[in-house]
């Protein structure tokens, strides 16, 4: 009895001691969604130059003191209204100078034709010799001549006095004056008085590089450049600050050649530009739009970014998860356009990746049965 007593207490002891086994965690209960496939705009931003329609230098063409400035830096100016008056009275004393030597002339002129008309006669009734008759006539022709000569003078004289009052070429806005009164002025200054601006309309500039003017082209329909430019959507302007400025503009050129120099090509947009908000030197970004169709929406939060490579999980049979590389053409609100990498239907891991691994078995939730576009 004894015996049988001890060895019912080394079985005690014994299963008391004898580890149990340990159950396996449950798998991770994460939310995944099924991709979807549709039609969407991305949009990209390239840097970007302001210019007005028309800029044009102001510079003199005679050379003299800068007596008056009739406008302020800033200004608007219509085109014909006066600007810069250049000291014209030494281009006075020319012109009178001018003036007097075609008096001078036209009376030379008239005495050679009274000498031709006095040797007329006598050569007729062979008083004198005909050669002097000749040489009278020699001397109106030269004496006319010197008229000519010197109405040119007058007319050059009068073309620089003319130049002394400087106008507006065209409509627009003055720029800084670099010139004050009182300074000398020639037209051989490095810096222009000014520069004029028409800015009723600007002209945006900015380059494409090779595959994106590619891809640009590859967008619209059309057998020449000129036949895709009229199918090409309008375009947005942002400004230095960000905000997008208030009118649409239209792509209306392309360059002839790509730069050597940086492999891109220069592409012209326009904008109305009515209250003259844009001026001239203003910077600023072009959007663009690009349409895609049918492409593989991803949401942006559903991807692991590793090794300038973009990833996310797929979910395979038995729910086991996959890390799957996805190559990606754009951006839309908070989605990513996938081109590659994942197909319609298939269904991702939405969240909770950071501790997950090649192969691990989840619980999948239905988070939505699609992925939501924005």
């Amino acid at each position: 009895m004894k015996s049988i007593y001890l060895a019912l207490i080394v079985l005690t002891l014994y299963s008391c001691s004898k580890p149990q086994a340990q159950l396996a965690p449950p798998p991770p209960s994460l939310p995944v969604a099924t991709i979807t496939a549709g039609n969407d705009t991305t949009y990209q931003e390239y840097p970007a130059s302001i210019e007005g329609v028309v800029n044009v230098e102001v510079r003199p063409q005679v050379s003299g003191t800068l007596d008056k400035v009739f406008v302020d830096e800033g200004a608007f100016v219509s085109a014909g209204q006066p600007i810069f008056k250049i000291n014209e009275q030494p281009y006075r004393a020319s012109l009178n100078n001018a003036l007097a030597s075609l008096h001078a002339a036209e009376a030379a002129q008239i005495n050679a034709q009274i000498e031709v008309d006095k040797l007329t006669p006598l050569v007729q009734n062979k008083v004198v010799s005909e050669y002097q008759l000749k040489t009278a006539k020699a001397a109106y022709d030269v004496a006319k001549a010197n008229i000519e000569q010197a109405k040119a003078n007058v007319s050059t004289a009068q073309i620089n006095i003319g130049y002394t009052l400087i106008k507006a070429p065209v409509s627009g806005y003055i720029g800084r004056l670099v010139k004050k009164q009182g300074s000398l002025v020639t037209p051989a200054d490095v810096e222009a008085l000014t520069q004029l601006s028409d800015v009723h309309d600007v002209h945006v500039y900015f380059a494409l590089g090779e595959q994106d003017f590619i891809n640009f082209k590859e967008q619209y329909p059309g057998a020449t450049l000129k036949d895709k430019l009229k199918q090409l959507p309008s375009v947005s302007l942002l400004l230095a600050d960000n905000t997008q400025y208030a009118r649409l503009g239209k792509i209306d050129m392309i360059d002839g050649q790509f730069d050597k120099n940086t492999g891109a090509i220069t592409v012209r947009a326009s904008f109305a530009n009515p209250q003259g908000l844009l001026r001239s030197g203003n910077t600023g970004k072009i959007r663009l739009s690009l349409q895609h169709s049918n492409s593989l929406i991803v949401p942006q939060s559903a991807t692991v970014e590793m090794q300038d490579k973009v990833f996310v999980f797929t979910v395979g049979d038995s729910s086991k998860v996959k890390k799957q590389a996805i190559d990606i053409i754009g951006k839309s609100g908070a989605n990513y356009l996938v081109k590659s990498g994942v197909k319609t239907g298939d269904q991702i891991v939405l969240s909770g990746m950071d501790h997950l691994q090649e192969g691990t078995v989840i619980h999948p939730e239905k988070a939505t049965d699609k992925i939501a576009k924005n």
